[in-house]
């Protein structure tokens, strides 16, 4: 068994073993990380040795934890990401490198064809028929687009959306409403197979399907970090959040909007966003908890994007793709049939 898992923010960490009648047995563990004492690798080695097969991630990580000698240092790692990529070899998980990517970035749609589209190639993806894909988004109207599990009465004031232009959509996804204003926002979707996330559980997944944006905002100058489960932030507050959804097929959608730009009071006015909402943040109102990528770059929107598409290139090498013809009709048929309709948008009243 081999398995490799790049930690978030950190370094990679390789495992090989084998798997002798259930059990983990002659495990090797391997990476760019950084361990003091040099005697500690070989406890990581025996830690895992005879462990069974079938454990969990945090059986393997409470072993791997127990069997470090109290003067360890692990730097860039943890036994949590052990744990990972233990589970991913024994899954046979596969890595980035594995594909062939695609990278979309088409003219703007509806925010309703935008959700209905990423439905679609998140299926096609998890069918093999299409590539693993980055597709930006382009909003030439303002939508405030609810998750999954949300009620449509407690997310927007519907005065204050109809005064300010702005559709309410909601998404296959779960987590919260985010308000996405045309020309101030920037979104994008990841549609990949099962494979990549194998032994990652949800909250890994997250981190793991977003470090490369966070090197592209490192590299514009942002101290950008992942506040779990689904912040992207940095020292001068929260950019964006994230949004997961993971098909029965194999298909994994993953979405992420940033703030560009912000108007507060204009947020306020649109979301209802509440005392309990904020609670937890350590702050005095909702109009401080967003830092856009604007007052953050002093760049242009396109300029961010263009720095953020080339990064995922030169990390995975995806070539230039479109949305098929076949794949729009589609997506024009599901908004029709799902994203359009009200037993769709009030399914949480």
């Amino acid at each position: 068994m081999h398995g490799e898992y790049k930690v978030p923010g950190g370094k990679l960490v390789v495992v090989d073993f084998d798997v002798v009648d259930g059990l983990i047995r002659n495990p090797r563990v391997a990476g760019d990380f950084f361990l003091e004492p040099d005697e500690a690798l070989g406890d990581l080695d025996r830690a895992l040795d005879g462990l069974p097969a079938a454990s969990d991630a945090k059986t393997i990580a409470k072993a791997v934890a127990d069997g470090l000698r109290p003067d360890a240092v692990l730097l860039g790692f943890s036994p949590e990401a052990v744990a990972v990529v233990v589970r991913r070899a024994l899954a046979e998980a596969r890595s980035w490198s594995d594909y062939e990517w695609e990278l979309v970035h088409d003219p703007a749609v509806p925010p309703r064809l935008h959700l209905a589209l990423d439905e679609v190639l998140a299926t096609r993806v998890g069918d093999g028929r299409r590539k693993p894909t980055l597709r930006f988004w382009e909003w030439d109207e303002s939508a405030v687009v609810i998750g999954s599990f949300q009620s449509v009465k407690n997310e927007v004031d519907p005065e204050g959306a109809a005064k300010h232009g702005f559709e309410v959509v909601r998404r296959i996804s779960g987590g919260g409403a985010m308000m996405m204003e045309k020309g101030n926002v920037v979104t994008y979707s990841l549609y990949v197979p099962a494979e990549l996330v194998q032994g990652m559980s949800f909250a890994d997944s997250y981190a793991f399907l977003d470090d490369w944006v966070l090197q592209g905002l490192r590299s514009l100058g942002i101290e950008a970090t992942y506040q779990p489960l689904n912040d992207i932030a940095s020292p001068a507050g929260k950019i964006g959040g994230a949004a997961q959804k993971r098909l029965g097929n194999g298909g994994v959608l993953h979405h992420v909007t940033m703030s560009y730009d912000l108007d507060n009071e204009k947020m306020l006015e649109v979301l209802r966003i509440g005392r309990e909402k904020i609670s937890d943040k350590g702050i005095a109102s909702a109009a401080k908890r967003v830092d856009p990528l604007r007052s953050q770059t002093g760049l242009s929107r396109a300029e961010i994007i263009e720095r953020l598409k080339q990064t995922f290139v030169s990390l995975y090498g995806a070539q230039p793709g479109t949305v098929a013809p076949d794949e729009l009709a589609e997506a024009e048929e599901l908004v029709a049939s799902k994203f359009a309709t009200p037993e769709w948008l009030n399914r949480v009243p």
